[in-house]
């Protein structure tokens, strides 16, 4: 490996990647629509002249110009493997140290947003990654993904089919997340755990905006880091995109970065070689700041980071209630496939205050190995919490985890050689954690001690496999205190042993313990108190079980996890304590059931309905739950007026969605879900109408300009009003302005929807605008993309900037009425 490259992954040393490549193209004349990839076959010597001016600059590490080089996007204009042998080329002609084969997004959405499968946009990725190392590339740069799926994919492809070093950056909005919500810590945090060699940010922002996110990525990863920051914002100069972040001020921005200890740095969107030297100057004869980071178990959504430091008391609720055992309705749904309920389980979790979800879906009479897959996706799309599988069968187990967007838990392995040999590899191949449970070949040891052994042996089998301790939870088993009341203190005597000596965290199925007796939460609260005491870190248990949740609010607050006890005061100032209620002597009020009583727990299917609904629909909408949803709806309408439930029901709800995407307490999966819940109801409501009293609000016409190729934008907005109840016409991408002028006077179209993500085709954006006010003076013009901007919106034209997909919806609601 070259010397350069290894002491920047070791953290010694540092590294400089080449800048932008849209504006140097666009400098040279680059026609609008022409593929830039395509320019490495029919004009190589114009790439590799670019490539030169990065090395003599100072560049370490030119990167191809391959960003949108998968078989998708070239659409048979030309071979991947082809593209990538001369851009690769171009690159080692320009004399480039080191050559990173740049990797960007499919173009497409991924499953549960879009159609494209985990394994489809995996294939698309392995064809590039094989073809760049053909050609000779050093090392990869996966950049500007926004989706952790589709980058995890990228990764596991490189990964895979390669023994190349990997470097993969995501990009963020303004809000510090992801277009689909990913947080940086999140980021960091799941890529470290895949096995990358440097991640990081690129794009979107300035470095100055940049260096708080870069920031939260050191806290939680020993990776070097990469930030490639753009030249600030663009706008408009002589039908001309620039930027205005000169190198002076870029390089002193970045700077500050350099002191964080960020270790490897470069320039993306609007940067050029004048950039790049005042870093090479910055970073001459400069070593990376030490660094050092809470070490910490930690778990992932796409969303969510769920953190258990090793030298801090915190706790994690695990909810148990995806899973079939003892579930009548749960087995029902999942041999019917009835996913909408094992999803309205996580949501109810959620609400009630679940920090991870166990997922079960095993019976012997279906597919565990498809089950699982689509319990795991249809979860991801509609709640937030990380998720914890659990399966018997490795073939499942490996199934789910490989095509999940997160940092998982396994549950699990044990003490026995073959289940150590089978579920250990698929933990340290995907990055995930894993469950121990305290029982091998010989059953489950009766002491404290016997339990202490098999969790030192699954540790140290661990250990050969390459997981850390902070990657382990140890379960050491609750037993029926009906049978043997001596095994619930051997139990937690086994939890301090296992969290004094081996140093890692703990987990434990509270329920088991009362089987058998009266009062079962009762027994079960106060056994989940003593864990706690012990050490116990993450329960299992059913968190619509009031008992057992007053238990952990009530312990956050004495750990020091609930600082100035504020979510207690929330939850208790005004509550009446149920053994002082009614006259003196009063028997405790009955608690809600759990998962060691019979019946169903408090929100287990539906969840609470919003005041004055008593149906439930605004609160089905809110979450993301179509089948109840369409069943609410239809109860409904015996005794409401459809446009009465539209308007009293189905568009507040919709409305609160959009407040809580803005308050980012809500992200762009729940909100697509929301919008497809609110879809579900609107065509139970066309079912019983007239056919003339139809219920669109109102024709919109959306369309990538001409010249872009990229869509996936504006294909969640047409996603979005679809779901909202306007007529939606797609004309697609690359549509040339009187294309979009000859559909808006045909149809009458009050309201266009315009969509660019490449800084050479913002011109044809304005092109396309002046044509539509000119020629059809009533049609008001939205804009968004990536390069845009409100004032660079307003300097084209338009009538509004659309930040996000819910934006755009507002819009449309304001124009229409």
């Amino acid at each position: 490996m070259d010397t350069t490259l290894q002491r920047a992954l070791a953290g010694t040393g540092h590294l400089l990647f080449d800048g932008g490549m849209g504006t140097m193209l666009q400098a040279r004349g680059l026609a609008a629509g022409e593929l830039p990839e395509l320019l490495c076959l029919t004009h190589p010597e114009q790439i590799t002249a670019i490539h030169q001016a990065y090395v003599q600059a100072g560049s370490d590490v030119i990167t191809t110009n391959t960003f949108g080089a998968n078989r998708l996007k070239l659409a048979g204009r030309a071979q991947v493997r082809d593209v990538f042998r001369a851009a690769v080329a171009c690159a080692c002609q320009s004399g480039a140290r080191l050559v990173a084969a740049d990797i960007g997004p499919i173009g497409a959405l991924l499953r549960p947003l879009g159609t494209l499968s985990f394994d489809e946009a995996y294939d698309l990725f392995a064809e590039q990654a094989r073809a760049a190392q053909d050609a000779g590339a050093d090392l990869f740069i996966i950049e500007t993904m926004t989706d952790l799926l589709e980058i995890k994919a990228a990764v596991l492809a490189c990964r895979e089919q390669t023994d190349l070093p990997i470097f993969a950056t995501m990009t963020f909005e303004a809000d510090g997340r992801t277009f689909l919500g990913t947080p940086p810590e999140v980021a960091a945090v799941t890529l470290d755990a895949l096995g990358v060699d440097a991640l990081g940010i690129n794009c979107s922002q300035g470095p100055a905006e940049l260096r708080p996110l870069a920031r939260r990525m050191l806290a939680v990863t020993e990776k070097p880091v990469i930030v490639q920051a753009n030249a600030g914002l663009p706008h408009v100069e002589d039908g001309c995109t620039v930027f205005d972040i000169e190198p002076a001020a870029y390089a002193q921005a970045v700077a500050g970065m350099v002191e964080d200890g960020v270790g490897i740095l470069g320039g993306c969107c609007g940067t050029d070689p004048r950039h790049v030297e005042r870093m090479a100057e910055l970073l001459r004869d400069h070593a990376p700041a030490p660094r050092t980071n809470e070490a910490a178990l930690t778990v992932t959504s796409a969303q969510r980071l769920v953190s258990l430091p090793c030298d801090a008391s915190r706790i994690a609720v695990i909810g148990e209630r995806i899973n079939p055992t003892g579930k009548r309705l749960l087995k029902e749904a999942l041999r019917s496939g009835d996913y909408d309920y094992v999803v309205s389980q996580g949501i109810a979790q959620q609400e009630e205050g679940a920090d991870i979800l166990d997922v079960n879906v095993g019976l012997p009479d279906i597919d565990e190995v498809t089950a699982i897959q689509i319990a795991g996706e249809r979860l991801s799309g509609a709640v937030t919490l990380p998720l914890q599988f659990d399966s018997t069968v490795p073939a499942a187990l490996e199934a789910a985890v490989r095509r999940y967007a997160g940092k998982p838990i396994i549950n699990s392995v044990n003490g026995k050689r073959e289940v150590l040999d089978e579920i250990l590899p698929i933990a340290a191949r995907y990055g995930a954690n894993v469950i121990g449970l305290t029982l091998d070949e010989e059953g489950i040891p009766t002491t404290a001690e016997g339990r202490f052994a098999i969790a030192e042996r699954i540790v140290h089998a661990a250990a050969e496999h390459g997981i850390p301790a902070t990657r382990i939870l140890i379960d050491c088993l609750a037993m029926t205190a009906s049978t043997d009341q001596r095994q619930a203190g051997e139990t937690l005597r086994a939890i301090r042993m296992v969290k004094r000596r081996l140093g890692v965290k703990c987990t434990l199925g509270v329920s088991n313990i009362s089987f058998g007796l009266p009062q079962r939460p009762l027994l079960n609260s106060t056994y989940l108190a003593a864990a706690f005491g012990a050490g116990l870190d993450a329960p299992i248990l059913n968190p619509g079980s009031e008992r057992y949740m007053d238990v952990v609010r009530s312990y956050r607050v004495l750990n020091g996890e609930d600082s100035g006890a504020a979510g207690y005061i929330e939850r208790y100032a005004t509550w009446r304590d149920p053994y002082t209620t009614g006259a003196p002597g009063a028997v405790p009020a009955p608690a809600a059931p759990d998962a060691g009583s019979t019946g169903a727990s408090r929100s287990a299917a539906a969840g609470p309905s919003r005041p004055g609904d008593d149906h439930g629909i605004e609160h089905f909408v809110l979450t993301g739950r179509k089948g109840e949803a369409a069943r609410a709806t239809r109860e409904l309408l015996s005794t409401v007026d459809p446009l009465e439930l539209i308007d009293g029901h189905i568009i507040p709800a919709l409305d609160e969605v959009g407040a809580r995407f803005d308050r980012g307490t809500l992200f762009l999966p729940q909100l697509m879900a929301s919008a497809e819940a609110a879809r579900a109801s609107f065509d139970v409501i066309k079912e019983h109408m007239p056919a003339s009293d139809g219920l669109s609000k109102g024709t919109i016409c959306v369309a990538t300009v001409k010249g872009d190729i990229h869509d996936i934008g504006k294909n969640i907005v047409k996603m979005l009003l679809d779901n909202y109840g306007y007529h939606v016409i797609d004309l697609g991408r690359d549509v040339d302005p009187h294309v979009v002028l000859k559909t808006v006077q045909e149809r009458h179209i009050r309201l266009v929807g315009l969509s660019a993500l490449m800084t050479t085709t913002v011109a044809n954006m304005a092109q396309t605008i002046e044509l539509l006010h000119r020629e059809a003076p009533g049609t008001l013009v939205m804009v968004g993309g990536a390069v845009l901007t409100p004032e660079y919106a307003q300097q084209i034209g338009a009538d509004f900037y659309a930040k996000d997909a819910a934006e755009s919806a507002r819009i449309a609601a304001r124009v229409f009425g």
